[in-house]
């Protein structure tokens, strides 16, 4: 796929949460990676146990950040440093459980924590909401949907399709492609702003 806009030299943070459309993530840093941007994932605990660390790693080709407490790259504390330098963010898939604890501030884990620190008015933090239909129509996940974008978050998505749990409806995490072209025109736009 050609992408028609250079990534490079852009920093881009993808936030990795522990559902099952975390396979679709691979697509999205290889493709990144091929365009020239330097990948940094993070990854919930959750997220391991649908991908590896090792599977993002080889994709990047760097560090992957699993753990608050671990300083990979930075003797300073990492989610500070990983803010900085951030160009674009994206968290995919962002479960019913990011979405909460993204709209009520907390920070238990290294994608959190890392988002915590990021300058939404100076860096697009993009949220790829993933989860099967009844998740997603909740009044709560509504609430914090709403609250997330009055925040300054960007929602990609939810599609309608063929879910995990065997059903069709509304909250199938966007395709690679989708979130793709969303990385590249918020990298564009802050680049523009910038």
């Amino acid at each position: 796929m050609s992408l028609g806009v250079s990534m490079a030299g852009v920093n881009v943070l993808v936030g990795v949460g522990g559902g099952i459309a975390a396979y679709k993530v691979c697509t999205l840093v290889s493709r990144l990676a091929q365009a020239g941007a330097v990948v940094t994932v993070a990854m919930t605990e959750g997220a391991q146990r649908f991908v590896t660390p090792l599977t993002f790693q080889a994709l990047s080709g760097r560090p992957v950040y699993i753990s608050p407490w671990q300083h990979v790259e930075s003797s300073d504390p990492q989610h500070v440093s990983l803010a900085r330098t951030c160009g674009v963010a994206i968290v995919a898939p962002c479960t019913m459980d990011l979405c909460s604890k993204l709209a009520t501030g907390r920070c238990d884990d290294v994608v959190t924590l890392v988002l915590s620190a990021i300058d939404r008015s100076r860096t697009p933090v993009l949220l790829a909401p993933a989860m099967n239909e009844a998740m997603y129509t909740q009044p709560s996940t509504q609430r914090n949907l709403e609250t997330l974008r009055a925040d300054g978050f960007e929602l990609v998505g939810p599609g309608t399709g063929w879910q995990a749990c065997r059903t069709v409806g509304v909250g199938r995490m966007s395709e690679p492609e989708e979130l793709l072209a969303a990385v590249v025109a918020a990298a564009t736009r802050s680049r523009a702003v910038s």
